[in-house]
């Protein structure tokens, strides 16, 4: 592995398959990366030595710039179609100077080629001075991130400060608002923003307050569990239990919860064998059968 730097919410953070996995055998994964003057998030690609239980040719593919030496908001998540790889870093907690400046990394969602390239077709590309692999900005700290590749659609789920967490839509170029605007407050309660929509700004396609505390996301496509296709899949760190979410074309139309009192939910996954994987603190990762 490369050096992780167990800092805070920083650490080894996500991991995902390239497309053509059983073939390459190639994975990707974020961490938080630390130098003299504090950490960031990375990507990194690797190729999975089975028979040596190596990570071998290992590339970095992107470290975000503008080192904090604060241990919050790294995000990260991955998620991945046949042609990019999208990944969010968080805002670093650095609210008013990175979410909504292009030229800075933090507080965005981003895309490369799967090589680790930057797509020429990204939002940015031709801007100067914008950091061209930014896909979307205006994050807090993205815990949740998906590809539904039947609907050529990217979501993602984000936490507020004290109430506010986000349900989002992610498309290109798109500012989702943080700080300017946002349905929470402060954790001592007070406002840092007296409004909730801007033009310009993305709303929210679902909004908790009092905020849950989401980490992990996940499209069920499983015939393994009939009843929830085409559903997503997300869990809550606050309440210890899961939401199910049905969308209907660009909208949320419906979220129920589900195992009540499962523990704190850090991620949630379909596997490749159709079940749905979760990984709850303190109990390590079960397996959700129908």
């Amino acid at each position: 592995m490369p050096e992780i730097h167990d800092n805070g919410q920083g650490g080894l953070l996500d991991i995902a398959l390239h497309p053509d996995f059983e073939k390459n055998r190639l994975i990707y994964f974020t961490y938080a990366s630390e130098n003299e003057t504090g950490s960031n998030t990375a990507l990194m690609r690797a190729k999975l030595d089975i028979d040596n239980n190596q990570l071998v040719d290992q590339k970095r593919l992107y470290l975000g710039e503008g080192d904090s030496t604060r241990g919050n908001h790294y995000g990260s998540r991955i998620a991945i179609t046949d042609e990019f790889v999208y990944f969010s870093i968080g805002d670093r907690g650095q609210r008013d100077k990175n979410p909504q400046n292009l030229s800075l990394d933090g507080g965005k969602i981003y895309r490369l080629n799967l090589d680790g390239s930057i797509p020429t077709s990204n939002p940015f590309y031709q801007q100067a001075n914008a950091k061209k692999a930014i896909y979307s900005y205006g994050h807090r700290n993205p815990q949740g991130l998906i590809t539904l590749t039947d609907r050529n659609q990217v979501w993602s789920h984000e936490h507020g400060p004290r109430g506010g967490d986000e349900v989002n839509l992610i498309e290109s170029g798109k500012n989702y608002g943080w700080p300017v605007i946002g349905y929470g407050v402060n954790y001592i309660g007070t406002d840092y923003t007296d409004i909730t929509e801007k033009e310009g700004m993305e709303q929210p396609k679902l909004y908790w307050d009092p905020s849950i505390a989401p980490s992990g996301m996940a499209y069920i496509s499983s015939n393994k569990y009939p009843q929830w296709q085409g559903k997503i899949l997300l869990g809550s760190m606050k309440f210890g239990h899961l939401v199910l979410l049905e969308i209907d074309n660009d909208n949320v139309v419906k979220q129920t919860k589900l195992l009540a009192n499962a523990g704190r939910v850090r991620n949630v996954i379909q596997g490749n064998d159709g079940y749905i994987y979760l990984g709850i603190d303190g109990k390590g990762i079960l397996r959700l059968m129908p």
